[in-house]
């Protein structure tokens, strides 16, 4: 079972170095944030305002600033989900969803064991081209499952979906995270997404960044499964946001 792992991020500073002349660009300035361990926080805003950058933060991507990431266990295993799948195209399924874990026969076991969850053990010896791009996400989510993770983060995994399909995958999301409870920060600039899947929604806004409201999500299963539920949610609670 994963650790009750929480996240305390502090950033005093963080810049863009300037580039061809222009000047440097301050991203976070005195910046705080706070997740309870097995939350599922969404950290919502338009595009350029540094949610990415923060989640680089967190996993220890970048360090290039004034502040500290703590964790509420000792080594925390991170798993992080892109916006790109990136799967490597000459490692079959099966293999690069076990990347992460020590070469062997439990590896194998435990990595066709997600595939299974996922839906998609009869391609355990296929190459990522001949996967749709939603087969392609599901492998992704199989390979930051397949450790067990103590932190979850995850930057817009379901992006350039439709919407039948990113509605599948965030379901799959939430049935794979009952039975392995992990603190999530999942970056996203969709307002229905991020209702339809948090526990607790962070609106990021400005230059440098803020936050501009910082909510709970109390909506039912049956309540996400409702885009009239979800709208009523987002007004009540002022997330107007632009999809």
């Amino acid at each position: 079972m994963a650790a009750m792992t929480s996240i305390s991020l502090t950033i005093a500073d963080k810049r863009y170095p300037s580039v061809g002349g222009a000047p440097a660009r301050e991203i976070f300035h005195d910046f705080r944030l706070d997740v309870a361990a097995h939350e599922f926080v969404v950290l919502l805003g338009a595009s350029g305002l540094g949610k990415t950058t923060l989640l680089n933060i967190v996993a220890g991507l970048d360090t290039a600033f004034r502040g500290d990431v703590n964790f509420g266990s000792p080594s925390p295993r991170i798993a992080y989900a892109f916006q790109s799948p990136r799967l490597l195209p000459w490692r079959t399924v099966l293999e690069n969803v076990v990347l992460p874990l020590p070469s062997g026969p439990a590896a194998r076991e435990g990595g066709l064991a997600m595939l299974h969850e996922v839906g998609l053990a009869d391609l355990a010896d296929a190459y990522p081209e001949r996967l749709s791009l939603g087969q392609q996400r599901r492998v992704a989510l199989a390979r930051a499952f397949v450790i067990g993770p103590d932190v979850l983060l995850m930057d817009e995994p379901f992006v350039s979906l439709d919407e039948a399909s990113a509605t599948r995958l965030r379901l799959l999301l939430r049935s794979l995270l009952l039975k392995r409870a992990a603190t999530v920060l999942f970056v996203t600039h969709d307002g229905n997404e991020a209702a339809a899947l948090a526990s607790r929604i962070v609106l990021l806004e400005g230059a440098p960044a803020r936050v501009a409201l910082d909510v709970v999500d109390d909506l039912t299963p049956q309540d996400r499964a409702s885009t009239a539920r979800v709208e009523a949610f987002r007004r009540r609670v002022g997330l107007s946001v632009a999809d």
